[in-house]
């Protein structure tokens, strides 16, 4: 009669495991920004100086530069933030690994043997009781059925959880990459602004030189002498900042490989050769950026996770019904495993919390921090787009001074050209030369600065369209 009671009792429990989670089930919103096809077109800023066509994945092969490809593989390898990046992907792993477990058949194992001394005076005797042994065996197996769906709503958030933590990690690497291409593009742009600097040096001290000549001869007030000693030490007042700066990028560039700051190779810093790569920057759209962006991928998932997250604590609103066997054998040694020890039970273990007021309170929660996610994922699609636009407007203006700059500089070597001339037949002396070219090194130098802005531009550019691990 008991069995066929628990077999009535299982029949009817696996008649309920049909059920479909509670809660949510999770779409991207439509609500969202994302969905916007302003947010989706091509972008507003850049104009001439960028294309539509796709950025590369690993975008800083552009510049075409060896030493800087070996640079960003190592910094790939062996930063720091990025080994910290693993290990929580690692983390992400093992709790979704967790969650997984819980839907599995659960089994235990027990057994223990004891001597005992009853108490007389507890069941009311003066006599003593004899010590006796006794032993518990036995082994259990349970199962969930998870009627509602809160494992399986356990591992949906787990799951997007992972993938939140796999984006983020993609973050650290697009990032770690951008500035180890900063930092070399730092010390080779910087070194080309010392070796203009070099040249307006040498040619300001030739026009001091002959300044003093001058003076000497009576052909020229002192004043004009002092005034080219203030402009020769104005110049020499940029060196040392310069020259930091160059060496403060290496420093970076070591530690972003996970060295120290010792460690640099100071073989960097003679190079002088601007970092250069296409005038016109692969963008692509709106759509291709928010897919590629890790930040918006990163925010999409942690939203799918607090949307599984409100079926977890929905499922509490129901019974919470298991599967349940266990056999054993328990009673004094002397009769270890005769009937009349053996024991065995079978049947669905049922629980519920009665208290729904604190469930539903919990479910409010859960939807209000799932409108917090969306919120946030419309704010970190917006700051896409905004850094991106931002990014490519800068270049194009800063593209558009150098071009001006150019052409002042090229002005400058005809004016050159044109004194040198005059000089040579002997209709211009040695002064206006001098200052002829020192304008003209002084030009070639604003250019070198406006090559730094414009390297930098396009590396802030490449990092806000999300370059590299789609």
């Amino acid at each position: 009669m008991v069995n066929r009671f628990a077999a009535v009792g299982i029949a009817a429990t696996l008649g309920l495991t049909g059920c479909a989670e509670v809660g949510p089930g999770y779409h991207p919103p439509k609500q969202s920004v994302a969905n916007d096809p302003l947010a989706n077109g091509p972008f507003v800023a850049g104009g001439a100086a960028v294309a539509l066509d796709e950025p590369p994945d690993h975008w800083w092969k552009l510049y075409d530069d060896a030493r800087l490809d070996a640079l960003v593989e190592r910094a790939l390898a062996a930063n720091t933030d990025l080994r910290i990046a693993d290990a929580n992907l690692e983390h992400a792993h093992a709790l979704l690994a967790v969650a997984r477990t819980i839907g599995e058949a659960n089994g235990s194992i027990d057994g223990q043997t004891t001597w005992t001394q009853p108490s007389g005076e507890q069941v009311l005797q003066h006599v003593a009781e004899k010590p006796r042994e006794s032993y518990n065996i036995g082994i259990g197996v349970s199962y969930d059925l998870d009627l509602f769906g809160a494992i399986r709503r356990g591992v949906e958030a787990a799951a997007a959880d992972q993938d939140a933590a796999t984006a983020a990690r993609d973050l650290v690497r697009v990032n770690v990459a951008a500035e180890t291409t900063r930092a070399y593009a730092d010390i080779c742009n910087t070194g080309h602004e010392i070796a203009a600097l070099d040249r307006v040096l040498v040619l300001q001290q030739e026009s001091l030189r002959l300044t003093s000549e001058m003076v000497a001869h009576g052909r020229s007030a002192p004043l004009d002498q002092d005034r080219q000693i203030s402009i020769l030490e104005s110049a020499r007042a940029r060196l040392p900042q310069l020259q930091a700066r160059q060496r403060n990028a290496a420093f970076r560039l070591a530690t972003l490989q996970g060295q120290a700051p010792e460690a640099l190779d100071t073989d960097f810093l003679a190079c002088s050769r601007p970092l250069r790569t296409l005038a016109r920057l692969p963008v692509g759209d709106g759509q291709a950026l928010l897919k590629r962006r890790p930040d918006v991928r990163a925010a999409e998932r942690r939203l799918a996770a607090a949307t599984a997250r409100i079926g977890v604590v929905t499922a509490s609103l129901y019974p919470d019904v298991k599967l349940a066997a266990s056999i054993g054998s328990t009673g004094a040694s002397p009769d270890f495993l005769t009937p009349f020890t053996n024991r065995y039970a079978i049947g669905p273990l049922v629980g519920w919390n009665l208290r729904q007021s604190t469930t539903r309170a919990r479910i409010a929660g859960a939807e209000a921090d799932t409108k917090a996610r969306l919120a946030a994922f419309d704010g970190v699609v917006l700051s896409a787009l905004r850094e991106t636009e931002t990014a490519l407007d800068t270049y194009c203006a800063d593209l558009e001074q150098l071009q001006r700059l150019e052409a002042a500089r090229d002005g400058a070597r005809r004016a050159e050209a044109q004194i040198r001339k005059l000089h040579d037949g002997g209709r211009a002396g040695g002064l206006a030369l001098a200052d002829a070219q020192r304008s003209s090194a002084l030009a070639e130098q604003s250019v070198a600065s406006a090559e730094t802005t414009i390297s930098n531009d396009q590396i802030a550019a490449f990092l806000a369209l999300g370059g590299g691990w789609r």
